[in-house]
């Protein structure tokens, strides 16, 4: 006999039908599954058989295929599991084959019958509510689940406890929406949230008036959040880089719901998402120097999502950027320039998004004390060589603003004014970025890649119709991008840092004196290529 049942995989961030097809025959007790299924989905029919069995049903001594279609597309993962059981029911005369009509099924069983989480449910999620499917899902997905508005969810706690209720002809009763989820969420977790709340201060999140003597560290950290811009930190140990960049995520504007449903997209396919997480926050990434290549961009035998992925829409901070591999930085060449990574394998190609700002903190030489006026540095040529080439030139071009961060005497630290609160920049930038948003939206220029809402985002030929430098400010920077043998690339930066500081100013057009400030931060650009002092800042590269 043959029974079919629905159900999807992942491909990148989104979703695509699966068929399960199960057919029954006579002859030796055997499972044959086919449908290019990697490990843990061939895995599947030793996990079904004692599930089925421990649930109280029988489980058919005949030749039983399976097959998932399209059988050229890779499948894995363990959310086959459900699907396949309820299809075994149905083939072998135990289950109405009618009642898997309308459901898409996902759910890894335990050997009890337990219907466990799967990675990915927001998306299936998506891809049901897209095909007006009810979608048959673990209890423990429901909160991810729930951000889908127009969903029609049944949850399964048990593989016994479904098929009671499909056999009852029940399952209208109990579909539920997504305010129901929501509910029911909250009811199991006192600490859930309503969905897609996207708070922007939290008070755990560490403030901005923490950081004290930086005041030109912490211009450069608003404009480089004003704008989306990507920014290098340069300074000796315990001058304050990576306070600051801990305390970005605090002053950025809360996500939209359309951004949240793509960052928890992101964090569920990677499996990141626990069963009360029902709000999105912009993400903060640090991963560790000894990262890996596949481990920044995603890769791997059953490609994932990277940290530049998971970053999507927030901050990446690469702590110690003299540290990484240099093949490893040279990874985020094309995501800092499209917004998002395609890893090509033999059998198919996923996209996964990577909208992010570049925080790099390093120091200026191997021992971290180049430039400073209180203590000597030690470090050879060699080693200052060797410092410097960690940093390629065209990824140094691809950072908006190179910063230097001094290093605050202990004894001024008391006396020394605070910086302004989180509070009080996050609004100036909120009002920096809605300036942005509003004046690309009256464009019909779109681009067909990234989203221009930010300064750093836009096209450069959109960048170049809105900016409205004056003469003095169109003459001051090509004069500077000649001097300082500016790229292409470079100038378009230094415009894009330009018209964020206007944009701060509430400007409606670039003057000289922006573009002025935003030269300041291409200072790898401005210092000179040649030998210097063991005590004095090399140029180009890392510093």
């Amino acid at each position: 006999m043959l029974a079919s049942a629905s159900s999807a995989a992942i491909v990148g961030i989104d979703a695509v039908d699966i068929t399960i097809e199960v057919h029954v025959a006579n002859g030796l007790p055997q499972w044959t599954l086919v449908g290019l299924a990697a490990t843990a989905v061939k895995e599947s029919r030793d996990r079904v058989s004692a599930a089925l069995a421990n649930s109280g049903f029988t489980v058919p001594p005949r030749r039983i295929t399976v097959s998932l279609s399209p059988g050229d597309l890779p499948k894995a993962g363990t959310a086959f599991d459900l699907p396949i059981a309820l299809a075994v029911l149905a083939a072998s005369g135990q289950l109405n084959a009618e009642c898997l009509r309308g459901l898409r099924v996902v759910g890894e069983l335990g050997l009890d019958g337990s219907v466990r989480p799967v990675r990915g449910a927001l998306a299936i999620a998506r891809h049901a509510a897209r095909c007006h499917d009810v979608l048959v899902m673990p209890s423990h997905n429901a909160a991810e689940v729930a951000c889908v508005r127009n969903v029609k969810a049944l949850i399964a706690e048990s593989l016994r406890e479904l098929v009671d209720v499909l056999r009852a002809g029940e399952v209208h009763a109990q579909v539920r929406s997504a305010s129901e989820l929501v509910s029911l969420v909250q009811s199991r977790s006192a600490s859930a949230r309503s969905p897609l709340l996207a708070s922007r201060h939290d008070a755990e999140q560490p403030d901005m008036s923490d950081v004290v003597g930086q005041d030109n560290a912490l211009r450069a950290i608003e404009i480089a959040a004003a704008g989306a811009h990507n920014v290098l930190l340069i300074g000796p140990p315990g001058a304050g880089k990576t306070m600051l960049a801990r305390r970005l995520p605090g002053v950025l504007p809360p996500l939209e719901n359309d951004e949240a449903l793509e960052v928890l997209a992101v964090h569920s396919v990677a499996g990141l998402l626990g069963a009360g997480v029902t709000h999105a926050v912009r993400p903060f990434r640090a991963p560790h120097h000894s990262v890996s290549a596949a481990g920044l961009v995603g890769g791997g035998s059953i490609p994932r999502p990277g940290e530049v992925s998971l970053a999507h829409l927030g901050v990446l901070f690469l702590d110690e950027l003299s540290l990484f591999p240099r093949h490893v930085l040279e990874c985020l060449r094309q995501p800092l320039e499209d917004g998002h990574v395609t890893l090509a394998r033999a059998a198919t190609s996923l996209r996964f998004p990577a909208r992010f700002m570049l925080v790099a903190a390093t120091n200026p030489c191997p021992c971290g004390y180049a430039g400073d006026p209180e203590r000597g540095c030690n470090c050879s040529q060699a080693d200052l060589d060797r410092h410097r080439s960690r940093l390629s030139g065209p990824l140094a071009d691809r950072i908006d603003l190179h910063v230097p961060v001094r290093r605050v005497p202990p004894a001024s630290l008391d006396a020394m004014p605070r910086g302004a609160s989180s509070a009080t920049l996050a609004e100036r930038i909120a009002n920096a970025r809605e300036r942005q948003r509003q004046r690309y939206l009256r464009t019909s220029a779109v681009s067909s890649v990234v989203r221009p809402d930010t300064n750093a985002s836009v096209s450069s030929r959109l960048l170049l119709a809105t900016a409205a430098l004056n003469s003095e400010a169109r003459a001051l920077l090509v004069t500077a991008a000649d001097r300082l043998h500016l790229s292409a690339r470079g100038y378009h930066r230094v415009l894009r840092v330009a018209r964020t500081i206007a944009d701060l100013d509430e400007a409606p057009g670039v003057l000289a004196d922006h573009v002025a400030e935003a030269l300041r931060y291409r200072a790898l650009e401005a210092e000179s290529p040649g030998p210097a002092a063991p005590n004095t800042p090399r140029a180009g590269g890392v510093q």
